[in-house]
């Protein structure tokens, strides 16, 4: 059996990673797969992903039982995840993390990297990584920077203290908790919404939201007007614009 599983549904893929059995740990095997899976989102045909876990868990990080075979952990990092983290901030499509488990160390790293996450009321973040003696990695000490700030983010790395779907949207850590067996669906729901959008600005405006913190004003202005260049010379804008005239919902179709 696959390690990851994709299905699609009109402009939707949905990524499930599927090692129920242990909350979808993650092998070297499983983030292949899942780059792979990303890799095909980059289609044309692709307009946003949702990525979730199979029966109880998002995903409770790397599987420990492949480290203490003796795998060297900044080669993994380095060649497996690094290449998955940089792939979904990298598709210039909306991300979105269903999370219907505990989403834990690495396995938290990666719903970080999404765009947008949605959380089970069962659903908890935990910042596994200090109680095995390591260090956040995968991306999260530069996403829980950026959205904690350091201070705040330091302090809950720090203390491993699991957190409840409630107190991470109160966190800013989520966008929305709806009850577990509503979960598939409103994710649905809300990807098809941002797949139904204008591709190419969402992606253009993820691009220039990821390079904005700690950049020159004169620099981001400058990425921003190039953005907007390129925004300005596709179908969706000229679909928008006239919409817009026309008084009607624009019908994008992401070109």
């Amino acid at each position: 059996m696959p390690d990851v599983v994709c299905s699609r549904d009109g402009a939707v893929l949905t990524i499930t990673l599927s090692r129920p059995e242990v909350l979808n740990a993650l092998t070297r095997a499983a983030l292949g797969e899942l780059a792979g899976a990303l890799a095909d989102a980059a289609g044309a045909d692709v307009r946003a992903v949702v990525l979730t876990g199979a029966g109880r868990g998002f995903c409770v990080g790397q599987d420990l039982r492949e480290l203490t075979g003796g795998e060297d952990v900044g080669d993994l990092l380095r060649t497996a995840y690094h290449p998955v983290v940089e792939a979904i901030r990298t598709l210039e499509k909306p991300v979105l993390a269903a999370i219907n488990g505990p989403a834990a160390g690495a396995g938290l790293s990666l719903a970080l990297a999404c765009d947008v996450r949605i959380a089970a009321e069962e659903a908890s973040l935990v910042p596994a990584f200090s109680g095995v003696g390591l260090v956040p990695d995968a991306g999260a000490t530069y996403h829980l920077a950026r959205l904690l700030g350091p201070a705040r983010a330091f302090e809950w790395v720090a203390s491993g203290r699991p957190l409840a779907a409630r107190e991470a949207l109160d966190r800013g850590l989520v966008s929305e908790v709806v009850p577990g067996e509503r979960l598939a669906a409103v994710a649905a729901e809300r990807a098809a919404a941002l797949a139904a959008g204008p591709t190419r600005a969402l992606g253009l405006t993820k691009r220039l939201l990821d390079a904005a913190p700690g950049a020159p004003l004169a620099e981001q202005l400058r990425r921003e007007a190039v953005a907007q260049v390129e925004a300005a010379a596709t179908a969706d804008f000229a679909e928008g614009a006239r919409a817009f005239l026309e008084k009607r919902p624009p019908r994008f179709t992401g070109r």
